[in-house]
């Protein structure tokens, strides 16, 4: 295709980029706003503190626009140059259709590379100061670390707890829907404690259920022994930095789906930004069949919703075990690929 045929292809597709990063961004920011609004004038925080938590989810809400922008700029670009029979000329000059799509894939590399440095550098560390920024200007303590769903098996014994709530020091934690099975003896509790020093779990009024006998209530706290190590939670996934969740992931004594959640996340953050350019190459092949502006903004619409219910869908499919973390996490590009595939098809 001729050089000056593809920058004029490529100044029009800026133009839309540009406003559809701004478009994105300002929508974004008045969600965010729409929803701390009533917070902000509820506590009254100096201006600063204010400040310092928009500026701490500006990374998340930059890539998002950096990514959900390029449909946007292609689709619209591609109805003016169809509204103006642009697209015709070029037909008519021997130019195939589908040379006009490939080339779009270079300038969003570049984008993608933007947004992969934004969400392995800037994105966790910004999360993570949103959070803060808010326990700050609800003038409170950050909640203590928690770990849900523990389990422990040494030969012969079954430990369970619900949730494990660290305490300031990290040898001490409370329990909170406690089950201890030591041979033929099975206590159960509401409320428990781990003392990681004595290497103690303490039941509270634990019930006491042995075979052949009927289930009773001890009236004092049960202690027993304990030799698993105290570990401090993982944490959120989306906060930690890469090298700490190739550590999870790779970290046999942390629960399946804590190592899922790293290993998701880990994929996210490369499977995301290429979002671009996989959106570059589907929305130019379909934005080549519309021929008119209604379309591509409907068009517009049914990308950004689809790829929504895909990518908020797939944490938890992986989390939980029903997908692969990895397949996960690349399965919004999948899915917007074979559309590419099949689009670039119908106008081969």
């Amino acid at each position: 295709m001729p050089p000056l045929l593809i920058r004029l292809v490529l100044a029009e597709v800026t133009r839309w980029y540009a406003a559809g990063v701004a478009l994105f961004l300002t929508l974004q920011m008045v969600d965010v706003l729409s929803s701390t609004v009533s917070k902000l004038l509820t506590y009254h925080p100096p201006l600063l503190k204010g400040a310092a938590a928009f500026l701490a989810i500006l990374p998340t809400i930059l890539n998002r626009a950096l990514v959900l922008a390029v449909p946007f700029a292609i689709l619209l670009a591609f109805s003016r140059m169809q509204r103006d029979s642009e697209l015709k000329a070029i037909s008519a000059g021997g130019v195939p259709p589908l040379r006009l799509v490939w080339p779009l894939a270079l300038p969003f590399l570049a984008v993608a590379a933007v947004a992969f440095v934004n969400a392995d550098r800037l994105v966790p560390a910004g999360l993570s100061a949103w959070d803060r920024a808010w326990f700050s200007i609800y003038d409170i303590p950050p909640p203590p670390p928690r770990q849900e769903r523990y389990t422990y098996a040494p030969p012969g014994a079954l430990y369970y707890a619900g949730r494990i709530v660290s305490e300031p020091g990290g040898s001490t934690a409370q329990l909170q829907g406690v089950m201890v099975q030591r041979g033929q003896e099975t206590l159960t509790a509401s409320l428990g404690s781990w003392d990681a020093q004595k290497r103690t779990w303490t039941l509270i009024t634990p019930w006491i259920t042995r075979p052949g006998q009927p289930p009773r209530q001890s009236t004092q706290s049960v202690t027993v022994p304990q030799n698993d190590t105290l570990r401090p939670p993982p944490g959120n996934a989306e906060q930690a930095t890469t090298p700490e969740l190739r550590a999870r992931a790779a970290d046999p004594a942390l629960l399946p789906a804590d190592r899922r959640a790293a290993t998701f996340q880990l994929a996210r953050r490369v499977a995301d930004p290429l979002t671009a350019v996989v959106f570059a190459l589907a929305a130019g092949a379909l934005g080549l069949l519309l021929r008119n502006r209604a379309a591509a903004f409907a068009a517009v619409l049914l990308f950004i919703v689809t790829f929504y219910v895909l990518w908020s869908t797939v944490p938890g499919l992986a989390t939980a075990g029903a997908l692969n973390p990895a397949l996960a996490a690349w399965l919004p590009n999948l899915a917007f690929a074979l559309l590419a595939a099949a689009l670039a098809w119908r106008l081969r």
